[in-house]
């Protein structure tokens, strides 16, 4: 019987084995660049649909994380205003109580009522204060001015704000206030801060009922003071929103790193081998090709 040599099938095997050499030269590469094992639908099913969900998750935690920390901000600024506005009703109520004294001149007292003006125009400011060009004490008018100076209202401002607050989701079915409108920290029933002030110097200007008018200012400061707690029990509360979302950011890492995360020492010695193997293919195959009839006879 005698001998038949068939080249086409040999190169057609060849040819089929260095194309798979070769997909694993591009798996591996692909893998250790991705530093995922998972790099399309085909790769894993399973796996890719698993990935898809954390991923969804992980976005919406991301977008939890810059809500609080855009609120922070806003937050904090507010609560900083409201201590220098708690310092500027402290020093109004010090100069009523001096004011208050019989032994005051009227000289005095016109004094007096100047620095009272002062710190009326100081917190009128203050309540105007704006973070990333957003009004903080607007309640959702934020692209309004609040306060404005108007002489035709009683106490000599009037608020040009709304009575809403703006809610910001920090978390699944999880909404939080962003702030106070100024109409409760600044204009609360019996304790107006610009009233209160209006009052007092006109008080001091006139020789009127001193005492009366800072118990007013007092009113105010209180009021300041209690709506300043809404606050730093917000800031703590988003202090502990943002713990929670670090720790599920850190869950869901971990447990996409256990769904397509690639071992990259594995992955560095299978293309090693890959392409040695595909180096040493086609030198063997250089090497058959050059046989002849008379090669394979011997």
């Amino acid at each position: 019987m005698g001998l038949r040599i068939v080249p086409e099938m040999l190169f057609s095997t060849f040819v089929d084995a260095v194309a798979k050499d070769r997909q694993q030269v591009n798996t591996d590469l692909e893998q250790i660049t991705t530093g995922q094992t998972v790099n399309s639908l085909s790769d894993n099913p399973t796996a890719a649909a698993a990935l898809v969900q954390n991923l969804s998750e992980a976005s919406s935690v991301d977008q939890f994380t810059r809500s609080i920390s855009s609120i922070q901000g806003s937050l904090q600024t507010a609560d900083s205003v409201l201590n220098s506005v708690v310092s500027s009703l402290t020093q109004a109520v010090s100069l009523g109580t001096e004011g208050a004294n019989g032994t005051v001149t009227p000289g005095e007292r016109q004094t007096l009522a100047a620095q009272v003006n002062d710190l009326q125009q100081a917190i009128l400011g203050l309540a105007n204060t704006t973070y990333q060009g957003d009004y903080v004490f607007a309640g959702t008018a934020v692209n309004a001015q609040p306060y404005v100076a108007d002489s035709s209202s009683p106490s000599g401002v009037s608020y040009q704000g709304n009575s809403s607050a703006n809610n910001v989701q920090v978390g699944e079915a999880q909404f939080v206030p962003a702030n106070l409108p100024g109409s409760t920290i600044f204009n609360g029933t019996g304790a107006d801060v610009f009233q209160a002030l209006h009052d007092l110097a006109s008080a001091l200007q006139d020789n009127g009922d001193v005492a009366g008018a800072t118990k007013e200012v007092e009113n105010a400061l209180n009021n300041v003071n209690l709506q300043r707690t809404f606050y730093g029990a917000t800031l703590d509360r988003l202090n502990n929103a943002s713990y929670t979302l670090s720790q599920e950011q850190i869950n869901l890492s971990q447990q996409q790193s256990a769904l397509v995360g690639a071992d990259l020492p594995t992955s560095a010695t299978n293309l090693a081998q890959a392409e040695t193997t595909v180096s040493a293919a086609l030198a063997a195959f250089g090497q058959i090709s050059q046989n002849n009839l008379f090669n394979y006879l011997k």
